[in-house]
C-alpha cells in the first residue's frame, strides 16, 4: 500500500483558515430589508469547521451575484489569513445560478474527483437527481476552493465526507513547489 497520502496527511496544516459565502438572492434581500435569514447551509458549515478545529475567519451571506462572487475570491487570493474559501448555493442548473461560472476563471487546478465523489455520494442518497450539482473544487495561488450547492443536507455530506478529511491535505499539496 502507497504511504505517500498518509504521509502528505501527516505533513498537512492541522488548522485551516476558511472564508464561508452563502450566495443566496432571497436571503440577500431579507439581510438588506433588516431582516435575519436563516441560513442553514452556511451554519452547517462553520459548526463543522469549528468542530474539526479548524477556524472560521469571516462568513458573508451575497447575492447571487458574478461580481460579488468575484470579489470574494479575489479577496481569499489575495489574503495572508485566509487559507480556503467553501462557498454554498448558485451551483445549480437555474440562470440565476452563477458560481460556477463566477469560480472557475481563477482556478489554476480543477479537482475533479471532488465533483466526481460528491456527486457519487449523493447518488447513493438520492438517487439520479444527484447528477444536477455541480458542485466543484480547486486550487489556486496556494488556496483551496470549493463550491457546493446550497441544500444543508448536500453541504453536511460535503463537509463530512470529503472535505473535512483533505482539506489539510489538499493545502500542503498546492502549496508545495
Amino acid at each position: 500500500m502507497n504511504q505517500v497520502p498518509q504521509l502528505h496527511k501527516h505533513m498537512a496544516p492541522k488548522t485551516v483558515a476558511i472564508r464561508i459565502v452563502t450566495c443566496s438572492t432571497s436571503k440577500y434581500a431579507q439581510t438588506r430589508a433588516g431582516e435575519k435569514p436563516d441560513d442553514k447551509s452556511g451554519n452547517i458549515i462553520e459548526r463543522l469547521v469549528t468542530e474539526a478545529g479548524h477556524s472560521v475567519r469571516d462568513r458573508y451571506l451575497i447575492s447571487d451575484s458574478k461580481q460579488m462572487i468575484q470579489k470574494h475570491v479575489r479577496k481569499v487570493l489575495s489574503s495572508r489569513e485566509i487559507d480556503a474559501l467553501i462557498i454554498t448555493g448558485g451551483t445549480g442548473l437555474s440562470p440565476r445560478d452563477l458560481t460556477i461560472e463566477s469560480v472557475s476563471p481563477f482556478l489554476e487546478k480543477v479537482i475533479p474527483g471532488f465533483g466526481e465523489l460528491f456527486r457519487k455520494i449523493s447518488f447513493d442518497k438520492i438517487g439520479s437527481a444527484a447528477m444536477l450539482s455541480r458542485a466543484i473544487a480547486g486550487s489556486s495561488k496556494g488556496k483551496v476552493i470549493f463550491c457546493l450547492p446550497g441544500s444543508p443536507d448536500a453541504v453536511e455530506t460535503a463537509m463530512t465526507q470529503l472535505i473535512l478529511l483533505e482539506i489539510g491535505h489538499m493545502l500542503k499539496v498546492s502549496r508545495e513547489h
